[in-house]
């Protein structure tokens, strides 16, 4: 194994280190090849534990001196570790000197080259491939650092908090000397020394306070930042007012970087983005890209609170800072939509990215509980479990406190732990303490099994209608899944939000029984029992309940309804999400039951129509109507296969999906050619959430009417499709007809492509885009996956740039079943392939890869047995890093679990 014999982390093993290091100056003479890096720490004995050996962590270091107090020391190595037995039992000076070779970094783990700059990446354990230290987050210090580098090929140099000092040195070179004065652990560390071009600006925040903001990216990139500055203001402003939490240094600084293995990194006073998730025009963005740059940008920013101010005690706590600052990013995107259609639209695309991610990897060989208890390696953790189902969480905090309590719990907990590197539970006393008496309060130890139990709980509901006594009884009951390593689990506390809707559609007044009068027409019911009853008096008739509003709780719901009950929820249900849910289930309901009929899909009349009167709707919002009328995807139809017992042949849901298609875009054509000319955008463009949800729409009519027209021989849709390609005046609009001709295998997609790669050969991320549309494309006869095959040749195609290799080979084998899932087993040899070489380069990229297959042991065969054969393929190489080793391993032990 080519990171050493793997270790298994236990939560239950922490222990609280030997010594602190309370301040560090670090100093940097960079060079590409052989940096020097020079540490000098002030290291504080920790007196609640008992003296031992200072053990500190470095990774393909080489090492050039040890002094303590200033004199020479013994010390050995260890495989990553540097052991110095006879460290002092009282505080000390540590001065240690090392080269690291940033050029040689592929896998953007610490320091790295990329693009002619240095940038650094040291969340989780990328520091200790920096310098030698003790890399772990409840060593929090104060930082120094003075960074020196040629003048003219890096003339920007960066880190963390505030600009101290700067000069010119001898024979060309620069320095420049920053501090931060906030402690903060290694992992929050950051520099960047670049040739780069900023924008710039002041605000005056609410605290009265002068502040400078600047967006560093390469030149030529300047133009593409003013969204990005625009949604930083936002974020401040923001949180400020949401939570009372200001910007608190002198300056705050996003850098822009083109090679990167995540979306962005929260270090303090100094994000360093991905480039796709900061740079954005009307020419090269989509709408989506425009939202997600929003939501990242203010992601990181709050975690300058939830994050940095206060961190984790360990790695085991990682949705302490995750979950809850995806929660706030969300809370932020839908604050700004604004208007009720577009903050449900923003809560629907949350849920549907956690049922996409988050629900597969809790039914799968991955699942883990939000708070794991154990890991080989911490990377493999960033998942959807702990920071989508962890945010899941926190919106539960506030569901049981009420919004006002969920700011006071904030409020206490800032209070309490400002500096302090804490834990979930320290989260949860204080969202109770500040609540006291409330249904979370009540409940908090209950509660918190949230944390400790993986797998996705059930809850089924069933009502009863007792028209003598007009009441109306519901019974919840929940089973909790078995997962690896977790059997016989304890009920959770689950809040379901709820209303009754009457025989007319109308919203029923809801009084349970014991109680003197109505209390509204929606209400939380908690379920923390396996089975309750609730009792509602004073019901005229026969209720349609509308359960888990606004999906309250992160469970998989069986409330038994007919499809008469879910029409009537998609016609006049009040709350938007169920508006919403009650569609995607009544398609959902007539995919299955196709597929385990083995038969082909035929939609009844009733379903189609109400399709159409979604889509003909005078009052519900474009982007509404655009999801409503958007198939659940086949990931999703699968696990719901998976999750009632049955086998899962990916074709025969492609099948069905695609006649679906066929179907609502034939039985649909004219309404789809109205509503295409009835949402186009007037005027100039902004990526507003009404201007987004008009071109969501309009696009969607145009890849239905594309479809029809390509089935029926006719050319007027097609051509219509190439011109507004050729004509449209922003990039959603252009890849929406794109789109639309790849998609239907229209003769006009290969000019279209290839003029599109002509236009936008020199902008990175559009050709990210242009690999990736092909890598998604519907497939027909298996052209998509050769064609991907042909792509992965391609002089443009690098597997090097995490971005690049993401937009084809994920593409493929994350999101295009049918291409991926083929019965000769080349879609599983091709991933094996990709995974080993990507190992080799980046073993992160190469981790998430590897996770494709988490849920192989739900296949029908023959997929079943050609999938566990390439995942051995994988397992069979002596030389694997940790990342993929580790998940590898996890997918075959489901071997044994059938």
């Amino acid at each position: 194994m080519r990171d050493g014999t793997p270790t298994l982390i236990r939560l239950e093993d922490y222990v609280a280190p030997i010594y602190w290091i309370r301040t560090v100056e670090l100093s940097f003479d960079l060079d590409p090849a052989k940096t020097l890096v020079t540490s000098k720490m002030q290291i504080q004995r920790n007196a609640a534990v008992p003296h031992g050996p200072l053990r500190l962590h470095g990774e393909e270091l080489t090492l050039l001196r040890v002094l303590i107090n200033g004199e020479s020391v013994s010390f050995r190595q260890e495989g990553h570790e540097l052991i110095i037995e006879g460290a002092p039992d009282a505080d000390f000076t540590l001065e240690i000197r090392n080269t690291c070779a940033p050029e040689k970094n592929t896998a953007l783990s610490g320091l790295y080259t990329s693009g002619g700059g240095f940038f650094t990446q040291c969340e989780a354990e990328g520091f200790r491939r920096i310098t030698y230290f003790l890399d772990r987050p409840d060593v929090m210090a104060v930082y120094t650092v003075t960074l020196r580098a040629d003048q003219a090929k890096y003339p920007v140099l960066l880190s963390n908090g505030n600009l101290l000092e700067t000069g010119e040195l001898d024979n060309g070179r620069h320095f420049a000397k920053w501090h931060d004065p906030f402690p903060k652990p290694s992992y929050l560390f950051a520099l960047v020394a670049a040739d780069l071009v900023s924008r710039e600006q002041r605000i005056r925040t609410r605290a009265g306070k002068d502040h400078l903001l600047q967006v560093y990216v390469r030149r030529g990139d300047l133009e593409k930042t003013e969204h990005a500055m625009n949604s930083l203001i936002a974020s401040v402003v923001w949180d400020e007012a949401r939570f009372g939490l200001p910007l608190d240094l002198e300056r705050f600084m996003v850098v822009g970087v083109s090679d990167f293995n995540m979306g962005a990194m929260e270090n303090k006073g100094l994000n360093i983005f991905n480039t796709s998730a900061l740079l954005a025009s009307a020419a090269t963005a989509t709408d989506a890209d425009f939202h997600r740059i929003e939501s990242i940008v203010a992601h990181e920013y709050f975690h300058n609170w939830t994050g940095n101010r206060v961190t984790c005690r360990d790695w085991f706590q990682l949705s302490l800072k995750e979950g809850l600052t995806v929660f706030r990013d969300q809370e932020f995107s839908q604050d700004m939509a604004a208007a009720p259609s577009a903050r449900a639209v923003c809560r629907i695309q949350d849920v549907r990215a956690l049922r996409s991610g988050q629900f597969p990897e809790d039914a799968g060989a991955m699942a883990h509980p939000v708070r794991p208890d154990s890991y080989v390696e911490i990377n493999n953790f960033y998942t959807a479990t702990v920071y989508n189902k962890g945010a899941e969480v926190v919106r539960m905090y506030q569901t049981l406190v009420g919004r006002a309590g969920f700011e006071a719990g904030m409020k206490l907990y800032f209070e309490r732990h400002d500096g302090q590197a804490v834990t979930c539970d320290d989260f949860a006393a204080a969202m109770a303490d500040a609540n006291p008496g409330s249904a979370l309060a009540t409940r908090l130890e209950a509660f918190k099994r949230w944390y400790v139990q993986a797998g996705t709980p059930r809850v089924q509901a069933r009502g009863s209608y007792d028209a003598e006594t007009q009441t109306y009884t519901l019974t919840l009951r929940q089973t909790l899944p078995d997962t690896p390593g977790q059997t016989h689990k304890q009920a959770q506390v689950i809040p379901v939000a709820m209303g009754l809707l009457g025989a007319d559609g109308q919203a029923l007044p809801l009084q349970l029984q014991g109680e003197a009068a109505a209390q509204g027409s929606e209400r939380v019911l908690v379920l923390e029992q396996l089975e309750q009853s609730f009792v509602f008096v004073n019901v005229a008739s026969a209720p349609v309940p509308s359960l888990l509003r606004g999906f309250s709780a992160p469970v998989l719901l069986d409330d038994g309804l007919s499809d008469t009950e879910l029409l009537m929820l998609l016609q006049h249900d009040a709350d938007a999400f169920n508006r919403w849910e009650a569609g995607q289930r009544l398609a959902l309901a007539r995919i299955i039951g196709a597929v385990r009929a083995g038969a082909a899909l035929q939609l009844d009349a009733a379903f189609i129509q109400a399709m159409r009167a979604v889509l003909r709707h005078a009052e519900l919002d474009p982007a509404f109507k655009a999801l409503a009328l958007t198939l659940p995807d086949e990931a999703y139809i699968a696990e719901q296969l998976a999750a009632a017992g049955h086998s899962v042949d990916p074709q025969a849901i492609h099948a069905a999906v695609e006649a679906a298609h066929i179907q609502l875009a034939d039985a649909l054509h004219e309404d789809w050619a109205w509503a295409f000319d009835a949402h186009q955008v007037r005027g100039g463009y902004q990526p507003t959430p009404q201007q987004a949800g008009q071109r969501a729409l309009s696009n969607q009519a145009l890849s239905m009417l594309v479809l029809h027209a390509t089935r029926s021989g006719t050319t007027v849709w097609p051509g219509r499709a190439y011109q507004r390609f050729k004509d449209a005046s922003n990039m959603t609009d252009r890849l929406g007809a794109l789109s639309a001709l790849v998609n239907a295998h229209a003769e006009l997609a290969v000019p279209a492509l290839e003029r599109f790669h002509a236009q936008f050969r020199h902008e990175p991320l559009v050709v990210d885009k242009w690999f990736a549309l092909q890598g998604r494309a519907a497939e027909v006869d298996g052209k998509t996956f050769a064609r991907v095959k042909q792509l992965t040749q391609h002089p443009d195609f690098t597997l090097k740039n995490p971005n690049r290799a993401r937009s084809l080979i994920f593409s493929l084998c994350m999101f295009n079943p049918a291409a991926f899932h083929r019965s000769d087993a080349a879609g599983y040899v091709f991933w094996a392939e990709q995974v080993l070489q990507l190992d080799a380069i980046n073993p992160q990229v190469a981790g998430r890869l590897a996770r494709v297959m988490d849920r192989w042991n739900v296949l029908a065969q023959p997929y079943r047995d050609a999938a566990r054969e390439a995942i051995a393929r994988v397992a069979a190489k002596p030389e694997l890093s940790n990342d993929v080793r580790e998940i590898i391993e996890r997918a075959l032990a489901l071997d044994s679990q059938g």
